[in-house]
């Protein structure tokens, strides 16, 4: 095992924040939305039922990737590769992310707002494209601490970030987050061209740790419907639209920067996994 070094004033502040936001319970505003939208959150989900989030999703993940440039980070981070990211400074990868966050939530939030017009016909357009935004801009803030998505272990640390973002319950977030130290133990434990070698054939692909696209797909139905049911009411719809579309990827980038965060401190021997991820 690698001896752990001794992290820097401005780390140490943030292993705090990420000790608290992972030690915090999902949103009070979310679970309050629940009796008031219920009758809206039905209608919902005739129109957009959970079978049409999991294909979302599924094509979502691609659409993410596809749609993930990295020409504005390696330009505004002064590297030559992505790479470099992963050891060079703290700090200036949370610069980048919070670039990246903020282009998200105006972009959510304007999207929101021209789908959101049209009431709950438009849910039919803005669901999918917040699904790939919120994945977009995981992939993204990754990209920010070094980490492109290059296997298999990668692509789920991204769909586990989604769903401890969008978590209905303390369960469903511990959850998550159980998994993610999981494949960081996992990727830690091998090189980078092992993993992709045995990405196939690999024990971690079969186990129970692996994302259910069915499973999250039924929580980010629950949770994106409840947070979108006002939202079926054309006169408030944009305005909701707007707001709801911007908090939710708020949520989800400061998920991602936590999470990205930890990694980049567990690679750089500033942290160690606990004790039952050895």
């Amino acid at each position: 095992m690698h001896e752990v070094k001794m992290p820097s004033e401005y780390e140490i502040s943030q292993i705090f924040e990420i000790k608290k936001w992972e030690s915090e319970a999902p949103s009070v505003l979310s679970r309050a939305l629940d009796s008031v939208t219920l009758p809206f959150s039905w209608l919902i989900n005739k129109v957009i039922p959970e079978s049409a989030i999991e294909g979302v999703l599924d094509f979502s993940s691609s659409a993410a990737e596809w749609l993930t440039d990295t020409k504005d980070i390696l330009r505004d981070s002064g590297m030559s590769s992505i790479d470099d990211l992963k050891s060079y400074d703290l700090k200036k990868s949370d610069d980048l992310a919070n670039e990246v966050h903020n282009w998200a939530i105006a972009f959510a939030s304007a999207e929101g707002g021209t789908t959101g017009a049209t009431g709950i016909l438009g849910m039919a357009v803005d669901i999918p494209a917040i699904i790939v935004l919120a994945l977009r801009t995981i992939h993204k803030i990754g990209i920010c601490y070094g980490f492109e998505v290059k296997t298999k272990e990668d692509k789920d640390f991204v769909l586990f970030i989604l769903s401890a973002s969008g978590a209905n319950s303390v369960e469903e977030k511990v959850a998550a987050l159980t998994t993610l130290r999981a494949i960081q133990n996992t990727i830690a434990k091998q090189t980078w061209n092992k993993i992709a070698e045995n990405a196939a054939k690999n024990s971690f692909g079969r186990d129970a740790l692996i994302i259910s696209i069915k499973n999250l797909a039924k929580q980010l139905g629950i949770n994106i419907t409840k947070r979108k049911a006002l939202q079926a009411i054309p006169v408030v719809g944009a305005v909701v639209g707007a707001s709801v579309n911007a908090w939710y990827i708020k949520e989800v980038g400061w998920a991602a920067r936590r999470e990205f965060q930890k990694r980049w401190l567990l690679e750089n021997n500033k942290i160690r996994f606990k004790p039952e991820f050895k």
